[in-house]
């Protein structure tokens, strides 16, 4: 059986393995130099003459033979059974076509059209001095706190590990009750708390359970973009709402027929800062009821307000059931935990809980648990004093950095609360904003433009100056001056 011996460099002892026995003898059955009916070699001479153990070359007949490529009988040599058509020639894949628009749902379709705005975040590639917003200092974390308190998690004895309750872990939404009730001045029971993974999949809740195609909601511009787009894509109609020193211009609001909702972020709008005084939130309130239609509160970082007591949310003033409070943990702790909640009107509850628990059934159970413990024992509170009084003073080295380094025309707006302020440049125009950026980055400063949170045209908008959102929380104070002085050496580029 001449035809059988393999190339010189296929004769690579026992370890070669059963695979290339049965490739060997595939590859001449396919080329013709073994035909149908034309008998093998008993498995011992084979594996004699290919060096190999006879346990490997039975192997590679029983696959044959599995495969109907060989016969075999007892007391008889096995013999090729079936033609075996020659292999197609190897070549590289040629790879899905396009997405065809009708192979993807409504949804998906205009997911697919949607641009999602995403700031720089690469560790290779962010800026070795970068005011990123939503960004907080890993140092800033309460690690031993979190060590002790997860430690004591991980040991405490459950009777079994099963999934968690899609509303949340009782302890906590219990704990989050008396906090916010102290802290932002809600009043509500621990039924209506939902622990979600995050603001957005807060967000995301909304936008399901509360739009239609057919309907229309209503937004600040400049505003969130994420959760615009969290809107767009169930198709609804967004009417934008100009935004001014004190926030939302309630003055403005629509009175649209279809109006379903409002996602408005009140103790600190984002981007520009602005705190939206009572007679506007009345107004508000006042709109929703009339026209029957919900209020998404963002408190994003309503915890950090400087000089003065936190103000209290929008929803300790709705009498109506019409506001979702929602809150999140990612400022005062770290996005990363992906731990928020939100606190709905009763008539609400049910229907969120359902959607929650089809969306991924809980949040993590095990940091519910930390954070609850945190919340009981007063640690989480001491650490948001902590990280208060840390944060004001990066807010008071940049305003005071802005000052000395920046152009006397530079502006600083927002800067009351949260942990990012909007600069203002009125020496340049929002098509100068990307030009900036380069040369900051060039000069190692990572800055942002605010031109892409606003949804409306230029043109149809009263024209302003170019502007930078400027996040402190990540960086030492030392960062945030050398970066001030970054950042006036672009200016100087430009100018």
């Amino acid at each position: 059986m001449d035809q059988l011996q393999p190339p010189a460099n296929r004769r690579s002892g026992a370890n070669g393995g059963g695979r290339r026995v049965y490739d060997l003898l595939r590859a001449q059955m396919a080329d013709g130099s073994l035909a149908v009916g034309a008998r093998l070699p008993s498995t011992r001479a084979l594996a004699a003459d290919l060096g190999v153990a006879r346990s490997t070359v039975t192997v590679a007949y029983e696959q044959l033979a599995a495969e109907g490529f060989v016969a075999t009988a007892p007391g008889r040599s096995a013999r090729v059974a079936a033609p075996l058509a020659p292999r197609a020639e190897s070549r590289a894949p040629a790879g899905p076509g396009p997405l065809r628009a009708a192979a993807l749902s409504a949804y998906g379709q205009r997911l697919a059209a949607l641009e999602l705005l995403t700031a720089q975040t690469s560790a290779t590639e962010s800026a070795p001095i970068d005011f990123l917003y939503g960004a907080v200092a890993a140092r800033d974390f309460p690690t031993l706190a979190w060590k002790r308190a997860y430690q004591a998690e991980l040991l405490r004895q459950r009777p079994s590990l099963y999934y968690g309750a899609p509303e949340g872990d009782p302890d906590l939404r219990q704990a989050l009750q008396g906090y916010l009730r102290r802290a932002r001045g809600l009043t509500c029971s621990a039924e209506q708390i939902l622990i979600v993974q995050g603001a957005q999949q807060a967000i995301d809740l909304c936008a399901r359970l509360l739009l239609d195609a057919d309907s229309a909601y209503v937004f600040e511009d400049p505003g969130y973009v994420m959760a615009r787009r969290c809107f767009e894509a169930s198709g609804a109609r967004g009417l934008a709402v100009g935004v001014d020193s004190l926030g939302m211009d309630t003055s403005s609001l629509p009175g649209d027929s279809g109006l379903r909702l409002a996602y408005v972020t009140p103790s600190h709008q984002f981007p520009l800062g602005g705190v939206l005084p009572m007679g506007r939130r009345q107004e508000l309130l006042r709109w929703a009821r009339q026209q029957d239609a919900w209020i998404i509160e963002d408190d994003y970082d309503g915890e950090f307000r400087y000089g003065q007591r936190p103000i209290d949310a929008l929803q300790s003033m709705d009498t109506d059931g019409r506001v979702l409070y929602i809150g999140t943990f990612s400022k005062a702790l770290s996005p990363q935990l992906r731990l928020a909640y939100m606190v709905l009107p009763e008539r609400l509850v049910p229907l969120f809980r359902k959607a929650k628990r089809l969306a991924d059934r809980h949040a993590p159970v095990l940091e519910q648990r930390v954070l609850a413990a945190l919340l009981d024992s007063g640690a989480y509170e001491r650490h948001v004093r902590r990280m208060r009084r840390e944060n004001e003073r990066r807010r008071n080295a940049l305003l005071d950095a802005i000052r000395r380094h920046l152009p006397a025309d530079a502006k600083a707006a927002g800067s009351a609360a949260g942990l990012h302020l909007v600069l203002w440049l009125p020496a340049l125009r929002p098509r100068h904003e990307p030009q900036l950026i380069a040369a900051a980055r060039a000069a190692g400063v990572g800055v942002y433009g605010v031109s892409p949170l606003f949804a409306r045209p230029p043109a149809a908008m009263a024209p302003r100056p170019a502007g930078l959102i400027l996040g402190y929380a990540s960086l030492t104070l030392a960062q945030i001056d050398a970066g001030m002085q970054r950042l006036a050496g672009a200016l100087a580029v430009l100018a």
